[in-house]
């Protein structure tokens, strides 16, 4: 009944997972997952995987030390992963298939910066919309499958994203109907109107596998090449919009909701901006993990008062849990000593994430006349970072698809701030915003001038950079 395109750790521990337990209580009996993926790493993962059946361990981890372990047989197969998608395409066009869903990233939507609409310059996009039948990207092989059955007089799919975005059914819906349209207008108004694309929140911290994940398997007698740990937190809001049916999650625990607007917003403005600013000013301090960034008292408050002040009082207030108490459990979560999260791996593709979790913040902020000068902080830790060296002299790895260009601007940045505004992608016109420009310029002379201990220190006990 699913594909699901990006087989990595966050689906295996989260959608995998809720089409398990249904399985385990006897439901969902005629669903099961299919991988597939687009990307080269992506065929490691499916020899990784077929060699074991498709079956995952997740193991979950508990703050007190407490560890809980299962085995998950939801996915069935894993495609072949082609430079032309033809097995996926193949796929995705059999009736039996009700659901695509997708975990790609954030920067895998091809969303142009200016408009937010789809970016039809995009290299990758105009191949797709020229040879749809060799396509390169997930998007593409979604409309080629589309367009199959759509000859066939076959309805389609939904198409279910669990990406971090805000309104992620509508962007996945954009991108798919917005490729569409360069192909065949006719075609993309039939997905339009008959397709579905709910949109989605999905949660649940989930590290990649490294050798720390693989030495837990083997002292539980598991011999996995590629074990999932988690937290023992998992929550799934999805709007109840899927046109060819769908597995009853909700008796799994996920919730149905008419407003995944709104858990969006907090999750992605808090949760996931806590994450940019833990990761980045850990990486720059030489600080390897979130929950031993949460551990240092001074990030932790400089954590704190940013939230508190710059990024909770522009997210939705849900009846079920006050902002305050949200904030609480976020922070208890990115506490977990358990869980081994490197700040690296949460500031990875941070030139996609920035424009996603933080800068709708501050463009919140400086419309309401409200202070932004935490936020503006936290982009200039960002810059600070991408510079290339932590505060002890130790080079940063590249960490972003576009890491060159970040490096070079962020070294120009030292000397002309403005600059790193001036990455249009990215910041679009906050450059022009003399309040906050300001204010970044200010926090990033001392970063260099004082170091970022010291200029955090400023920013939690005065706010006014030094």
């Amino acid at each position: 009944g699913i594909v699901h395109i990006g087989v990595g750790n966050f689906h295996r521990a989260h959608l995998a997972w809720y089409v398990h337990r249904l399985m385990q209580q006897g439901g969902a009996t005629d669903w099961a997952i299919i991988g597939a993926g687009v990307r080269e790493n992506d065929r490691i993962m499916r020899e990784k995987l077929l060699d074991q059946d498709c079956l995952t361990t997740l193991i979950e981890l508990d703050p007190d030390g407490r560890q809980a372990t299962e085995i998950i047989g939801s996915m069935i197969d894993y495609l072949p992963v082609e430079d032309d998608n033809q097995s996926l395409i193949t796929a995705m066009a059999d009736p039996r298939i009700r659901i695509v869903s997708l975990t790609i990233t954030e920067g895998g939507y091809f969303l142009d910066p200016e408009t937010g609409g789809l970016d039809v310059a995009h290299p990758d996009i105009r191949h797709d919309a020229e040879n749809l039948d060799r396509p390169r990207t997930a998007f593409g092989a979604m409309v080629a499958a589309l367009r199959i059955r759509h000859a066939n007089g076959i309805a389609p799919f939904s198409g279910l994203c669990c990406d971090n975005l805000l309104g992620n059914g509508e962007i996945l819906r954009q991108s798919v109907v917005g490729l569409a349209r360069l192909v065949d207008p006719e075609l993309a108004s039939w997905i339009d109107k008959d397709g579905a694309f709910p949109n989605s929140m999905v949660d649940c911290i989930v590290p990649a596998t490294g050798s720390h994940e693989r030495e837990l398997a083997r002292r539980i007698g598991v011999d996995d090449a590629v074990p999932v740990t988690h937290e023992n937190f998992r929550q799934w809001v999805v709007e109840d919009n899927f046109c060819a049916g769908r597995p009853d999650w909700e008796q799994a625990g996920a919730e149905f909701s008419d407003r995944v607007h709104e858990y969006e917003a907090q999750k992605i403005r808090m949760l996931n901006g806590g994450h940019q600013l833990l990761a980045n000013v850990g990486e720059v301090m030489g600080i390897n993990t979130i929950s031993g960034a949460m551990a240092n008292p001074l990030i932790h408050a400089f954590f704190r008062k940013v939230q508190t002040e710059e990024i909770t009082p522009h997210v939705p207030h849900l009846p079920a849990m006050s902002v305050t108490s949200y904030l609480d459990m976020i922070a208890r979560r990115f506490a977990n000593p358990a869980i081994v999260d490197t700040t690296r791996r949460v500031a990875f593709d941070g030139s996609a994430r920035h424009v996603v979790f933080i800068l709708p913040s501050i463009r919140d902020g400086l419309e309401a006349g409200m202070d932004v000068t935490g936020l503006a902080l936290v982009e200039a830790i960002w810059a600070r970072m991408c510079a290339g060296t932590r505060e002890d002299g130790s080079h940063i790895e590249p960490n972003d698809p576009m890491w060159d260009m970040l490096k070079d601007t962020a070294m120009n940045a030292r000397n002309t701030p403005l600059c790193w505004l001036q990455m249009t992608p990215i910041y679009g016109d906050l450059a022009a915003n003399k309040r906050f420009a300001d204010a970044f310029a200010a926090w990033l002379a001392s970063l260099y001038r004082n170091g970022v201990e010291a200029t955090i220190r400023h920013y939690v006990d005065q706010t006014t950079p030094a």
